[in-house]
C-alpha cells in the first residue's frame, strides 16, 4: 500500500496558499514566503493539506507530531478489522454417519468463531462415477447447517473433489 505524500515546507510549488493557523484559525491567503516565515516564526511546519484546492490549504503545524498521530490512527483501524478465515473440512462419499456429525460440529464451530468453512468431498480411484453420493452427503451437510449457515457456493466439481462453502449467518 503506497503511502501518500504531503508537501512540506520548501516542496510546496504554489505561488499563493490558504493558511490555517496552530489553533485552526483561518489567517487569509499569503504568499508562499509570508507562510513559510510565519511557519518559521512559530518554530512550526507548513504542511499542505488540501492541494488540490484553489488556492491549496496549508496548516501551521508540528509535522512529525501530525505523521505520529496518522500512524496511531492506521494502528486503531488495523486492530478493528476483523480477518474472516476460510477453514476446510475434507470427507469422502464411504464417510460414516458418526464421523460425519463430528465434522458437521467442527463446522459449526468454526462458523461460531466467525469463519467460513470449506466442505470438501474428495473421490478417491471408481467413486468418482458416484458423485451423486457425494452431492446427497453434502446436501444432508446443508440442511443440518441451516440455522446457522448460509451457504455461499453450492456444491460444484472441480476435478477429483466437490466442496461447498458456507459463511456464518449475521
Amino acid at each position: 500500500m503506497a503511502k501518500p505524500t504531503v508537501n512540506i515546507n520548501q516542496a510546496i510549488r504554489a505561488r499563493e496558499v490558504r493558511v490555517i493557523g496552530p489553533e485552526s484559525e483561518q489567517l487569509g491567503i499569503l504568499t508562499l514566503g509570508e507562510a513559510l516565515a510565519m511557519a518559521a516564526e512559530k518554530e512550526l511546519d507548513l504542511v499542505e493539506v488540501s492541494p488540490t484546492a484553489v488556492p491549496p490549504v496549508c496548516r501551521i503545524m508540528d509535522f512529525g507530531k501530525f505523521k505520529y498521530q496518522q500512524s496511531k490512527k492506521l494502528q486503531e483501524a488495523k486492530k478493528k478489522q476483523v480477518q474472516v478465515q476460510l477453514k476446510e473440512v475434507k470427507l469422502r462419499p464411504k464417510t460414516d454417519d458418526h464421523d460425519l456429525d463430528f465434522k458437521v460440529k467442527h463446522v459449526k464451530r468454526f462458523l461460531e468463531e466467525g469463519n467460513k468453512a470449506k466442505i470438501t468431498m474428495v473421490f478417491r480411484g471408481r467413486e468418482i462415477t458416484h458423485t451423486n453420493l457425494g452431492l446427497e452427503i453434502l446436501e444432508k451437510i446443508s440442511e443440518e447447517l441451516q440455522e446457522v449457515a448460509v451457504i455461499e457456493v453450492r456444491p460444484k466439481m472441480e476435478g477429483r473433489s466437490m466442496y461447498m462453502i458456507v459463511a456464518p449467518k449475521k
